[in-house]
């Protein structure tokens, strides 16, 4: 009698892990199908939103480019620092340009071109 126990006890634990895992597989299959039906419905409403935008299109005498050739352009490339603009200018800014650019090429040093700002600015 104390054998029959024991293989009770694991048929138990046994027989619960197989349902909790079918279960388990179950809801699974249930998620994968709701996930394939909205999928569905999203194509449809995708198509749907096409097929006006393609009447219209041809209304108007034009034909829809395919969505292979469409593509968003390029951005465009990074402008150039603007020059300054001489009808605008003041000798102040003339000046403060002039340093700035002495400073960039190397001509002034970091101390140099802040005591000149320090002197433009009469500080």
């Amino acid at each position: 009698m104390f054998r029959r126990r024991p293989l009770l006890r694991a048929a138990a634990v046994g027989g619960g892990a197989y349902m909790a895992g079918k279960a388990h597989a179950r809801h699974q299959a249930e998620q994968a199908q709701y996930e394939a039906d909205q999928d569905a419905r999203i194509s449809n409403l995708e198509q749907q939103q096409q097929q006006p935008d393609q009447a219209q299109y041809q209304q108007q005498g034009y034909q829809q480019p395919d969505q292979a050739q469409y593509q968003q352009p390029a951005p465009p490339p990074p402008a150039a620092a603007p020059a300054a603009a001489p009808a605008a200018s003041s000798p102040m800014i003339d000046q403060l340009n002039q340093l700035a650019a002495l400073h960039q090429q190397g001509v002034l040093t970091d101390d140099e071109f802040s005591a000149a700002k320090a002197k433009l600015f009469g500080t």
